[in-house]
């Protein structure tokens, strides 16, 4: 046990509590990480920064292109649209057709836009057919991952395996290595929804009025102010009923004309209504002021809030968006938007007041006001996944075919072992650009640099695990405490282990972490590494028990109102059963030697 091992053991303890807790966004900790190792001279220069130009990093860019390349065709919003008319024959059915085709998807880009088209459709059906939402996303969401486990492609997690496993000596990774498993997986997750999974799920969310639905009729009210109003004459942002009574102003009317906000030099005049927002309390202080006639809208309804120029949407906060860990304040949201936030569900708590002072998390559901002719800023913003329908992306229908081809021979060159799948998915993006299915400035937009930094920084730990040998210390630990009952054991351990950690962290720093360990022991048996290595892969993206262990669960998780326990209620069952599986199948499809 060297001092280096020491520190790399206590490194990956720390960074495994800090991806857990998320004190620090993951990009940051695996930064962090990469840090930490090149300071204390564990990894070279050339070590610590390789994460960047590994292949693995390289084609998990290249793969968030090619997904907005297809969906910037609409085919994803094309197929949706159609298996939704299912529902008004028969819900089971459409149910399955539903999960069938999001899996389907998911296999061959990224699922985060799979879901997110998917999510604002299935509201409009929930309503009409007089069903939870609830009973609906979360079938949703599981789908999702189901299909992201069929195809080395599905997820960035097995390109992840696959490269750490070349880096030792492995044979890659091949495109539908994992299909004959992920189909069985996708199988019995169906079924385990049909006959179990959707029984479980509570009504949480019924269709209301969006007023109604954030119990917004306390807080918001109206003001007439009388001309003895000592805010009468003073700029709306420096008035006393602003800076004392600390509400937030929605819009204000005079003379039967609405005045758009965020008002820079409005000042106040007698008569002027103003809709207000604020907690019950505040709201009764301002009946004790002088020269303040308060009018309470008790039975506020969306009609109140909307008209031919402005309207009422929910907008998601899109997982792994600037948006996380920062407030409304900061980030200037009435300004830059010209929307107001009217209340926010955070976490399972719906809040009316503080709002600009919360800090943001994936997940969270905004309901905000907006100029209808200003939600065209929101709606182009990554930032956000629209709940409520605000009109239809513009999609690029004649390149639809040109799309589908060139992703088609990105994977089937790739899957005819002509050119590796990183030099098949590069020239796939720059025949995107080309043949204009997607814009330069789209490309750039459409990856997700967050989970670039976050695999290049994990990498390095990677490297430091192997280069040091803690590796193979933790190797033989969990060969001591396991593997004297075979390899068998070895599987349903490395499967347990990467599904609770992924529970609680990034699935791609756990696949990190577990790989080479997995590599080290399999070595020290004396058999094949491929069954371990698949085992981390399937784990690491079969996250059913938590909102926030997969992206999926926590786009879901405000807008179907869950609470924390609805999906281990839901997931807990469903993650034995895959362990089961994968237990038993894993070394029929892969065999220790």
């Amino acid at each position: 046990m060297t001092v280096e091992i020491v520190v790399v053991l206590i490194l990956a303890v720390a960074a495994v509590v800090l991806f857990a807790s998320e004190k620090f966004p993951v990009d940051l900790v695996a930064l962090m990480l990469m840090a930490t190792l090149l300071l204390t001279g564990i990894v070279t220069v050339e070590e610590g920064i390789s994460g960047f130009s590994n292949t693995a990093t390289v084609t998990v860019g290249a793969m968030f292109i090619l997904s907005a390349g297809l969906f910037k065709t609409g085919i994803v919003n094309y197929l949706g649209s159609h298996v939704i008319k299912l529902y008004r024959f028969n819900f089971w059915i459409a149910m399955v057709a539903t999960m069938i085709v999001a899996a389907i998807l998911s296999a061959f880009i990224n699922n985060t836009p799979v879901v997110a088209i998917f999510i604002p459709i299935l509201l409009g059906v929930a309503s009409k057919i007089n069903v939870s939402v609830s009973k609906l996303l979360i079938p949703l969401s599981f789908a999702a991952m189901f299909g992201g486990v069929c195809t080395l492609i599905g997820t960035s997690t097995n390109i992840l395996v696959s490269t750490i496993a070349e880096r030792y000596g492995q044979p890659a990774m091949t495109m539908f290595e994992f299909t004959p498993l992920g189909a069985i997986f996708l199988a019995a997750g169906i079924l385990y929804m049909l006959l179990i999974g959707i029984h479980l799920i509570p009504d949480r969310r019924t269709e209301e009025d969006l007023t109604k639905d954030f119990g917004m009729g306390d807080y918001i009210a109206e003001i007439v102010l009388l001309p003895e109003t000592k805010s009468v004459g003073q700029r709306l942002h420096e008035s006393a009923l602003v800076r004392e009574v600390d509400i937030e102003v929605l819009e204000v009317t005079r003379n039967g004309k609405k005045l758009r906000l965020p008002p820079s030099r409005l000042v106040l005049q007698a008569s002027d209504v103003l809709r207000v927002v604020g907690d019950v309390e505040k709201i009764k202080k301002l009946q004790e002021r002088e020269g303040i006639k308060l009018k309470p809208l008790a039975r506020l309804q969306d009609g109140d809030l909307m008209d031919e120029e402005t309207t009422l949407v929910e907008a998601i906060v899109a997982p792994n968006s600037f948006l996380e860990g920062k407030t409304l304040k900061q980030v200037r949201f009435q300004e830059v938007y010209e929307a107001t936030a009217l209340a926010l569900r955070h976490r399972g708590t719906v809040l009316h007041t503080k709002l600009g002072t919360t800090k943001l998390k994936a997940g969270d559901v905004l309901l905000v006001e907006a100029p209808k002719d200003r939600l065209q800023r929101l709606k182009e913003d990554d930032a956000f996944v629209f709940v409520t329908e605000v009109g239809l992306p513009q999609f690029r229908r004649e390149k639809t075919l040109p799309a589908l081809a060139i992703v088609g021979g990105v994977i089937a060159v790739a899957a005819a072992g002509m050119v590796p799948i990183v030099v098949s998915a590069i020239s796939g993006c720059v025949l995107l650009v080309l043949s204009r299915c997607l814009t330069l400035e789209e490309a750039y937009k459409a990856i997700d640099w967050k989970v670039i930094f976050l695999l290049a920084g994990a990498l390095t730990l990677g490297v430091a695990l192997e280069k040091t040998g803690s590796a193979l210390v933790l190797s033989n630990l969990l060969i001591t405490s396991v593997g004297s009952f075979g390899p068998l054991a070895l599987v349903a351990a490395f499967y347990l282990l990467t599904s609770l950690l992924t529970e609680t962290m990034s699935n791609n720093a756990t696949a990190v972490l577990l790989a080479p360990i997995a590599i080290v022991a399999a070595d020290s048996l004396q058999v094949d590494a491929r069954p371990f290595l698949m085992a981390i892969a399937f784990a690491a993206s079969a996250s059913f028990m938590t909102p926030v262990g997969y992206h999926t669960n926590t786009m879901i998780y405000g807008v179907g109102q869950y609470k924390y326990g609805d999906f281990l209620k839901v997931g807990t069952p469903l993650n034995i059963l895959f362990w089961i599986i994968a237990t038993l199948l894993i070394p029929y499809f892969w065999p220790f030697e």
